[in-house]
């Protein structure tokens, strides 16, 4: 295992965020440096390549602290694969050689149940590096942002008709894993995953009715058989045993489905 410097005194850690620009990343960064923590923030624009390595070791310099909160737009399986394990190896080398005390990954809910999708296919690979890795984690996993909901519908579109399955969405909002990822890097690893939903779930087809219909978009929804996203099964994208539940609800009424 990573490790071997003396706790930081106080309550006060040094925490490097890497994807510190990004989604999540910039909301994290905020968080965190409101509770009074020291953050630092890698991204190519100051040197620190996750990709290649470059600036790892310099950036991790008495860091307590790694979130990884990288992501990637490549759908391709050995795409993704590669980014999100090649990223993670280089990350946790530069971890042991820095004795860094806890990596925190921020990953996907039913990622392993949706393997038809490449983008799930990186993130259980990447999973895998972490457990496999020797520096003491946590995995939060999270289902899809409530932001994202429209995308999903671009992505189903066909001929300007949502062809969406009734499967099983409980989206949450991405202040509720900001939240929760804070809590996760200021306490010790639990060398296991996290589990986090919204507090409604859905069907698919009907969210993205009224999310639509909430935003003056035309496009018709038409209710599909089968899953998608890569789903193995209309639940698949939906946490099956205990987790987390956000606070924030979904902003647009629709109308909810019991777990």
């Amino acid at each position: 295992m990573g490790g071997g410097r003396s706790p930081r005194k106080g309550t006060q850690m040094k925490i490097l965020i890497l994807g510190g620009n990004g989604h999540v990343g910039t909301r994290l960064t905020l968080r965190l440096n409101e509770l009074g923590h020291d953050t630092i923030v890698a991204s190519r624009t100051n040197g620190v390549d996750a990709v290649t390595g470059a600036g790892l070791g310099i950036a991790m310099a008495d860091v307590d602290v790694v979130v990884d909160v990288l992501n990637t737009v490549d759908m391709d399986p050995a795409a993704a694969t590669a980014f999100f394990r090649g990223s993670t190896e280089r990350v946790l080398a530069a971890e042991h050689t820095t004795g860094v005390r806890h990596h925190v990954l921020l990953s996907v809910v039913g990622a392993d149940r949706a393997l038809a999708n490449g983008y799930y296919v990186g993130k259980v690979a990447q999973e895998e590096a972490v457990r496999d890795g020797g520096i003491p984690f946590t995995i939060v996993r999270a289902t899809q942002f409530h932001d994202f909901i429209p995308t999903i519908a671009d992505w189903l579109t066909d001929d300007g008709v949502v062809r969406a399955p009734g499967m099983l969405l409980q989206p949450v909002d991405v202040d509720d894993v900001v939240d929760l990822l804070a809590e996760t890097a200021t306490r010790q690893p639990v060398n296991d995953t996290v589990d986090l939903a919204g507090p409604d779930r859905y069907r698919l087809d009907e969210i993205l009715r009224a999310t639509l219909s909430a935003a003056a978009d035309s496009r018709q929804v038409a209710t599909a058989p089968g899953v998608a996203l890569g789903a193995d099964a209309p639940d698949s994208l939906v946490p099956l045993g205990a987790h987390r539940t956000g606070t924030r609800r979904y902003p647009v009424d629709v109308p909810t489905t019991q777990p």
